[in-house]
This record gives C-alpha cells, structure tokens and sequence, in this order.
C-alpha cells in the first residue's frame, strides 16, 4: 500500500493540530462538577475525528491513543465520573495530549511516529490498554470468520445487500467535515477513471487507489459502514488494476463509475426505497466479484466489517505501514490553513456590503455638505461686496468740525464700554493737527472697519472647512480602497477553479456518447478560471444541458461526418476565460450548427407564425426561439433530446444570475454558445437613472452608451419603437410607458436614451436623466414581492431610499412576450370558432348554442422548473390550462386568485410543503373539493399513507409517464364537479 499523498498529509497535519488545540484547551472540563453534555460531545468528536483521520492515514499508533481519549470522553457523557477517577483520567488525557502532540511534529519532519514515546506511554497507563492489539486483532478475526461460516450454505438468491453493515448513528457535527472530504476525494476517483479510459498509466491507478481507500478509511470511523464496505470492495477492485492482475477497460470503467454514484447515494442518503438500494447494489457488487473475488483467508478480516475501533485500523494498515515510512524521507512543512463554511463567508461579504452601503452614504452626506459650503461661499462674496461698497463710502469721509467744548472725543466707538479711567480729549485738541496729519473716525467708520475684519474671519473659517472636506473627502477614499481590498480577499476566498465542474462536463459527454453511439473528444480549457463558489454550483446544470446538447443535436453520427469530409470523432470544445467582472464560458461544437430550415418547419408547427412570415425570419430570430418553452428542433424524442424542456430553462438559469447567453452557428460547422455571469452576485456595477421622481438602476455590465435623441428619430414600425444608431436599427423602450409613470417631455428637444445589449441584440432605454454610476449592493426584495420579476433586487440610496434594480432581459423583451400565438385552446379563441359570426348576428337560435364549462385548469406545484416545465407541457399537449408555481405557497396563492379544478404537487419544497399546501385547502370551504394529485419521489408507504391521510386523490411516483399522468388526471377531472366555476357558451354547427 502506498504512502499517503504530501497534500493529503498536510491537511491531516492542520486538522489534527487544530483539534489537539481544542482537547488541550477544554479537557478540564471533564472534571468540572456542572459540565454540559453537549460540551463533552464536542470533546468527544474532536478525539474520534482525530483517531479515525490518523488511521485513514496510516498512523495507527496516534490513532490508538486518540481513541483511548474519546472513549473516555464518550463513557463521561452516558455515565457518572467518580471523584477518584478525575485524577488518573485527567492526567492520562494532558500526557496523550502532550505524547500526539510530540507525534504530530515527528510525522510533519520526517513521516514516521514516535514508536519508543508511545509505547512507553502504553505502559504507564497499562489500565487503558489491557490486551495487546494483536490478540484483539486474532479475536475479531475469529469472529468475522465465524460469523461467515453460515454464508457459506446460502441459497441461491444471494444478497449482498443483507450482509452489508448497519450504519453508526452519525452526528451532524461529524458528517459536515466528512462529507466535503468524501465529495473531494470521489471527484479526484472520477477524474482519474475518465483520465484511465483514454491513456492507462500507474500514477492515476495510483492516485485512484489512494483516493478510494481514504473514503473506505474515513467512512468506517465516520460510522458510516455501509459506504465503507461498498468502497472496500471497489478498493479491491482496483487493487488488481494495481497490481497488474487486470488491465484496464471500458467495462471497468463503467462499473467503477457507477461505484461512485452509488457512493454518493450513501453519501447523501439518497436512496428513496430500500428496494431501489437493492436494484442498484446488489448488481454492482455481484459485477465487482466477478472481477475481483472477496479473499477468504481465516487471516484476513471480512469485506465487511465496520473498523469501529483504532486496533481493526491498525491491523488494516500496519503491513503498509513501513512502506509509508520508507516512502516519505522528506520533511513535509505543516499546513496553515483553516477551513471556514460558506455560510460564513456569506456573511462576511454580506458586512462588506452593508461598508459599501455605508460609504456611499457618507459619500452623499459629504456632497450635502459642499452643496452648504457652496451655499456659504456665495453668501460670503455677497457679504464682502456689501462690506467694501460701505467702507470706500464712509471708511475715510470727513469729520465734520462741529464739535463743542466738553463733547465726546469722535475716537470714542461708541460699540463699545466706557472705559472710566481714559482722559477726556476735547476738540480743541484735536484742532492741533490738520486732517492730513490724523485719521478721524466716528461710529460709521468704526463700523465699516470692524465688518471688514468679520468678513475676513468668515474667509479664514471657510477655507477651514474646505479643507476639511477635502481630507474627509481623500479619509473616503481610502475606506473606499480598504472596502474593495477586503471584498476582493472575501471573494476570492469564495473562488474555486472551474476546473472542478469540468469532471461532471467529461462525465456527461462520455455518458452521451455513449448513449447516442458517437465518438466525440472533449477539450477543456481555462480550468484554472476562478468562479464564485456559488455561482458555479447554479451555472453547473446550464453547462451540463449544453455540452448534452452539442452532443446530441450538434455533433453529427459517424456515416453523416464521413460523407461531409469530417474526422469520426467529434469535438466539443469548452473554454472558460475572465474579462472584466465577469467570466466567459464557451460550449463550441464542430458539427453541423443550427438547422434553420428545420426551425422555420419547427415554428410553423407549434403554431406560432404562419409559413409566410415564418420564411421572412432572420436567423438572429430563429436563434431566439431556440429558447422558447416546448421548441426543439429533434425528430424523435430521445432520453437526450426531443423533449423541448432545456434551452429555455437554460437561460432562466444564466438569467437569474444576472447573467447572458448567446449563440453562434455555421452551418456545417458547428455552433458557439458562450454563457456570460458576473464574478459575484452580491456587489456590482450599476448605473443609476431618474424617470420622473422615481430612480432606478441598470445593470452596467450591460450598458453600451449614452446619448441623446430627438423625438422625432424615433418611429412606430407595428407597434415596435425603433431608432437607428450609427446605422443599426435598435429597438426603443420607453421607461415612462413599461412602467406606467408620467409621459416624459423631452429636455431642450432631446431625450436621453441608455443603449445595452441584451438577449442578443441592442436596446435602446428611453429615461430622462442619467444620475451616474456606482457599486451597489443587491438585496432581495422579499417573499412578498417575488412575483414581481421586472425588479430583482433593490439597493439603497445615500438618503435611505430603496432604488429598483431593473431586470432589462425582461424590459426588453415585455413588448414581444404579450405578442406570442395564443394556442388553439385559448378562451380566446372561441371568439373566431366556425359560427361565430353567426352568434355575434343573432342569427342561431339559442337552443343551438351548448353551454360548456371554461378552460379545465391545473395548478401544478414543484420546486424543480424542469419537472414544473415537463408536467406543464404534458398536461397542455392533453388539453388542459396549466399554471405554475415553483412551491406549496405560490400554488395556494394560485388557488384563491384564478381558482382550478386539480392541484398536482410534489411533497418536499421550500415554505410550504405538499402536506401543508394540501392541509391549507381542507381548511377552506371554497377550495375543499379542489382534488390533489402527489407526484414525488418518494415512494414509499410511510408517504403515500401520509399524502392520503392529508387528502390527496391520487399518487404517482416520479418520473411520471406521460400516458399515467394524463390518464390519472382524466379519471381526478371526471370525478370532480366544478360547480363554482363561470359557465361560457360557444356555437356548435347545425348540419
């Protein structure tokens, strides 16, 4: 058995410390007369994790010792300590502590474990270990072989099933750091088997080895044991590819990666029935056995059997050991690093936020204060003309020489005190010097003199202030700077390689390859590209649903390839690249590109145009159907293709997170879609603009310029607002008219229109001014407002207004949306029914006219939009008006608005669930009689009896064939009377 990878060591190294940190830190608490048991369990979980990760990294004797620890933790928290066991047991935990500690720093330099330290250890405390492992060992041996002697008169119906192991009861603690490591290590055993088909070597057998026994390891300390024996076996299997016994095939392959996901079931528990559990295990290992047969020698312990204590972990890798020791001479560093949920980081972001919000309200509260100074500044330079016009006129006016004998001196300032101890100065002595040789000053002078000085104090304390405002002004700045700083670190600690998303793309041309019988080579560029964490997990499925599609639709069979002078094998090229904020992933494919021909037929045959108007469509157009609900350009429906349910869900998803897609196609050639997302979902770019009082923000990513235009440039071309700019006719949408706000009146004869570029094509947004551009932060507007989806987020204003965020893919697209085909069922469409005209004429007597019941509608409820989209369709091709709803909450608000006469809802969904959405209506006189059809995956008889109890009227389990489905609701429809619902009458011909 190899020695453990460096990067696999070097998270051991950093988890172990972290944990040994905490036991060191909180294991007093075990002699504490008042300790929680939930604090014991933390204590106890860190010494489990800490002995079952040493084992599941060879390093049996540290797991030794760490499980002699959480047993103790785990006796404390179901029995009572007595007050002479706190001593002994208190001093062996701090010397294991101490003795795992000096072994942690051993295996970081140089690989190998203290033996001397910890066998020394062993003996001082011989109580804690009172049988030698290898006894032990030959005991559970002896055990497992006993408890085998009965397989071996088994009939002939053999399950292996019914010899797995029952799982441990795992706390959720435990399961939120294994599962991301079993996640981990399942996708490196993915992409080594894809990397094995195409160029078999020993480093991946290797790497694929390492990785599937670090989850059999992991798993069966977890408690997981059910998942570590279905690995043990897997483990086997590869072993052989690793020892030469067997060579590498597709037929391994395939087994290996149906392995995976029948890991990741266990993983997750995901199995819905134990029955579909058998369908799926019992075939694999029974194909596992066939290559690789279960040894059966007394020495070597069960397949199956649970390493539920560290001395099975010994034993399991103490013949590798050496090895490790031997393969690891060099001194590996220690990691340091910790690991942080997204939640977390979430919330961080969000406070980065909520700075940004912050900074611009001190952006706009420092923008009203220069709006003050400004204000200032003009009533200083009005008060300095004042001060100067009144001071040339009296500031040196003449005396006049009228004073008396005994009057007060004019030096006097009579603005201020008598000051009693200053000599009387009568005029006469002043009529010493002519008015050349002294200045002579009354009350007017005086005053004009002390304006002037007051004037100069306000200059001073005005340029103060302006000052300030600059060093606060240039203090926002650098909060400015210090607030992207930290969101670039906060979202970059969010990025994680595209290149992880790439093994589901390998997996899913493989799968389809295989399905349709062509050869197709997938290349994958940009792995290295950095996307949020979040963002890659929505994207995923729009990527996964095209590669699917270029497979399916673009890449050509091999006879038609052949003929076209093509290589047999197909390409299907994806590249992912950053530019800007955002980041740009192409699916290109070298096949045969958009068959427009077939999507003129396509759309003449959905009713959607005539032939005529069909035949003048543009490609650019006939690209945009592509994304129509129920359009799909496949001749048969197959498991890939035909179903009409993909495209469009495509760009709802890339549309949801404010996102693009477009495409590219020559005939012959091949077709480009290229999916454009922001890097963060939570802070971006936005551009604000005014309509009225009302202002409103624009995504700028989207925003290709500004100008201006005249009223009459703008032209009505049947009932589309069109423009031309710089030669290329654009659409105009007036903001004021989509939003029902007051007409806007062009300024100085011109408007201001905001070209973007959305769904493929260039629009022109009509607005009345263009307030500037800034970072937002995006928050939700809420359950109550989610139906309104023009506006998917809102921000705030400096003043603490909200501003709307405008969703401009549906602006742009409002006009066209009220302008699709009715379909023939439509209530509308009775109007222009064959007689008619002879009803609007009065001219049918009205026995001839039958009255017949409205449209049948159905409410169709599931937090999936593909199962939603697919029901939907199925119940349409039958006749019926479906309406959506994407949960239990949005359904029951369906029912009391429009009414219906069936509910078909799935049970598990977010808010309100299929129990309580069926509970709801009971409880309502009006909507009691309403049926309830249950499509779910669940399909067992726990549910089922649950879903009658609350009231359902019929049960199907997914997926659903359409024939059931319809039939079902056929039989639910006949049996319910709508009795409520308005009557309408249409002609029925007389012959």
């Amino acid at each position: 058995m190899n020695g453990p990878h460096q990067e696999s060591v070097e998270l051991f190294l950093q988890e172990a410390s972290e944990n040994l940190q905490y036991l060191r830190e909180y294991s007093g608490m075990l002699q504490e007369p008042q300790t929680r048991p939930e604090d014991l369990e933390k204590l106890y979980i860190a010494a489990h994790t800490l002995a079952g990760t040493s084992a599941s990294y060879g390093f049996p004797q540290f797991s030794e010792v760490a499980a002699k620890m959480a047993h103790i933790f785990h006796y404390a928290m179901n029995a009572t300590l007595t007050a002479d066991m706190h001593g002994p047991l208190t001093e062996f935990i701090s010397d294991a502590i101490s003795v795992l500690e000096f072994d942690l720093l051993q295996i970081s330099s140089g690989g190998t474990e203290t033996e001397g330290d910890i066998l020394a250890f062993k003996q001082r405390y011989s109580f804690a270990f009172p049988a030698p492992p290898a006894s032990r060992a030959a005991r559970e041996a002896a055990e497992q072989v006993a408890a085998e002697e009965p397989v071996a008169d088994a009939p002939a119906a053999y399950s292996y099933v019914d010899h797995l192991p029952q799982d441990s009861e795992v706390p959720a603690e435990v399961l939120e750091f294994f599962v991301p490591e079993a996640e981990e290590h399942l996708q490196a055993v993915t992409e080594c088997l894809l990397a094995l088909e195409a160029n078999p070597n020993a480093e991946d057998i290797n790497r694929l080895f390492r990785s599937m026994h670090t989850v059999k390891g992991s798993a069966a300390q977890v408690g997981l044991h059910r998942l570590s024996a279905v690995a043990h076996r897997v483990e086997d299997l590869i072993g052989r590819l690793r020892d030469g016994e067997l060579k590498p095939s597709a037929n391994i392959v395939d087994i290996c990666l149906e392995s995976v996901d029948v890991l990741k079931k266990f993983l997750h528990r995901q199995w819905t029935s134990d029955e579909e559990m058998r369908a799926a295990v019992d075939p694999l290992l029974a194909q596992i056995a066939e290559l690789a047969p279960e040894e059966t020698e007394e020495s070597a312990p069960g397949p199956y059997a649970p390493a539920s204590s560290s001395d099975a972990a010994t034993t399991e890798t103490g013949i590798a050991a050496p090895e490790k020791r031997r393969a690891a001479p060099e001194a590996l560093p220690q990691a340091k690093s910790v690991r942080i949920s997204l939640e977390r980081l979430d919330r961080m972001m969000n406070a980065v936020g909520e700075l940004v919000i912050n900074r611009t309200r001190m952006v706009g509260r420092l923008a009203e204060l220069a709006k003050l100074v400004e204000v200032l500044n003009f009533s200083k330079s009005r008060l300095s003309g004042k001060v100067s016009e009144f001071q040339e006129k009296h500031e040196f006016s003449k005396v006049q020489p009228l004073l008396v004998p005994g009057s007060r001196a004019p030096q006097m300032d009579t603005f201020r005190p008598n000051f009693p101890g200053m000599p009387s100065v009568t005029s006469n002595d002043l009529l010493e010097f002519s008015e050349l040789e002294m200045d002579r000053y009354d009350d007017v002078n005086i005053l004009s003199r002390s304006l002037t000085e007051i004037s100069a104090d306000v200059n001073v304390v005005l340029t103060q202030l302006e000052g300030f405002m600059g060093r606060v002004d240039s203090d926002i700045d650098e909060f400015t700077k210090l607030a992207h700083h930290l969101q670039d670190e906060i979202t970059a600690a969010r990025m994680v390689p595209i290149g992880n998303l790439y093994t589901r793309l390998s997996r899913t041309v493989r799968d389809a390859a295989n399905a349709t019988g062509k050869l197709v080579e997938l290349s994958l560029e940009g792995a290295d590209t950095e996307l949020d964490n979040n963002i890659i997990q929505h994207v995923s499925d729009p990527l996964i649903h095209l590669v699917r599609n270029a497979v399916a639709h673009g890449v050509e069979d091999r006879r038609t390839r052949q003929r076209n002078g093509k290589s047999e094998k197909g390409l299907v090229s994806v590249r992912a690249y950053h530019r800007g904020n955002h980041i740009f992933i192409e699916v290109e494919d070298d096949g045969r590109g958009i068959d427009y021909d077939g999507a003129r037929r396509r759309v003449v045959e959905m009713g959607a145009m005539s032939s005529v108007a069909a035949a003048e469509l543009t490609e650019r157009e006939l690209r945009e159907f592509l994304f129509r609900p129920g359009f799909t350009t496949a001749a048969a429906m197959t498991e890939l293709a035909g179903r009409g349910v993909g495209l469009d869900v495509v760009r709802a998803n890339v549309h949801a997170l404010n996102g693009e897609i477009e495409v590219r196609s020559e005939p012959g050639h091949g077709a480009t879609f290229t999916v454009k997302v922001p890097l963060t979902l939570i802070i971006s770019q936005a551009l604000f603009v005014r309509c009225g009082t009302s202002v409103f923000a624009l995504p700028l990513a989207v925003v290709e310029e500004i100008r201006r235009l005249k009223p009459d440039e703008i032209e009505d071309v049947g009932g589309k607002l069109l423009t031309r700019v710089r030669d290329v006719v654009t659409e105009v949408v007036r903001l004021d008219v989509q939003l029902a706000l007051p007409p806007l009146e062009p300024l100085n004869g011109y408007f201001h229109m905001v070209i973007v570029k959305v769904a493929g094509k260039q629009v022109g947004v009509v607005v009345e001014e263009v307030l500037g551009k800034d970072e937002i932060v995006i928050k939700n507007l809420g359950d109550y407002l989610r139906s309104v989806k023009l506006f998917p987020g809102t921000t705030i204003a400096p003043d603490g207004s909200l501003i709307l965020l405008i969703d401009l893919n549906r602006l742009a697209s409002a006009d066209t949306a009220e302008r699709n085909a009715l379909p023939a069922s439509s209530p509308a469409a009775r109007v222009f029914a064959p007689g008619a005209e002879a009803v609007a004429a009065g001219t049918i007597p009205a026995g001839a006219v039958d009255s017949i019941e409205n449209d049948r509608v159905v409410v169709v409820a599931d937090d999936s939009i593909s199962v939603r989209k697919f029901v939907g369709r199925m119940l349409e091709k039958a006749g019926y008006r479906v309406k959506l709803a994407s949960d239990g909450l949005e359904a029951s608000e369906l029912v009391a608005q429009v009414g219906c006469h069936l509910v078909i809802t799935d049970l598990e969904m977010p808010r309100m669930n299929g129990y309580e959405l069926m509970a709801h209506l009971r409880q309502n006189p009006v909507t009691r009689k309403i049926p309830v059809l249950v499509v779910t995956s669940r399909a067992g008889a726990k549910h089922r009896d649950r879903a009658m109890k609350e009231g359902a009227a019929g049960f199907l389990t997914k997926p659903v064939q359409e024939d059931q489905l319809v039939a079902t609701v056929d039989e639910l429809m006949g049996a319910e009377k709508p009795d409520t619902r308005r009557k309408v009458t249409v002609p029925v011909r007389q012959d």
